[in-house]
């Protein structure tokens, strides 16, 4: 199984559009998960050209109409393994609350990976057990008005692998810069 993994696109309050070179990073997967922000539908409308989409509601998505593939957060059996989407990761209250009581009270018991967005920073690890996984934002990577990254999750044979893909790392014969601003649509 192959996933794609995206989060804070902030459309169209910050920019135009996806990059295309989101479709192309994600050509051949099963699913894609959208970690939160979305902020309008087209945006799962359009990554649904490429596969099934779930999403994660995040702090900006709160007036999204009701739109049945958009919950606070999503149980995923992938492969065996168990996936919970979430916008802001339950890590944040780490200090204070130990992992897994965290993640029991989010995902309503254990999970092999979490996904989730937010920061917009790009980040893959393991904690406690967990595979933590924040594919960044591909339009506003570490808030930066600039082509950013999207990961890939690929769960074969009771082995997980993810990766964070530069989607700079994709030439499109169309496009003569790989730079992605406020207002450069696709």
């Amino acid at each position: 199984m192959r996933i794609g993994l995206v989060a804070d696109t902030h459309i169209p309050r910050d920019v135009k559009g996806l990059p295309p070179h989101v479709k192309e990073a994600f050509k051949g997967v099963d699913l894609v998960l959208h970690a939160g922000d979305i902020y309008v539908p087209s945006v799962l409308d359009e990554l649904a050209t490429i596969a099934p989409v779930l999403a994660a509601r995040g702090n900006g998505d709160w007036d999204f109409p009701e739109n049945h593939r958009l919950k606070d957060c999503h149980i995923v059996d992938a492969n065996g393994f168990r996936l919970g989407l979430i916008h802001a990761t339950v890590l944040a209250e780490l200090p204070r609350r130990p992992l897994e009581k965290a993640i029991k009270s989010e995902f309503a018991g254990h999970v092999d990976i979490i996904v989730f967005g937010d920061t917009h920073v790009a980040s893959i690890e393991k904690y406690e057990g967990v595979l933590l996984v924040n594919p960044g934002s591909p339009t506003l990577p570490n808030g930066l008005f600039e082509l950013g990254t999207v990961a890939l999750l690929e769960i074969n044979k009771g082995e997980i692998k993810a990766r964070i893909v530069k989607l700079s790392e994709f030439q499109l014969s169309f496009q003569k810069e790989s730079v992605y601003r406020r207002g450069f649509g696709a």
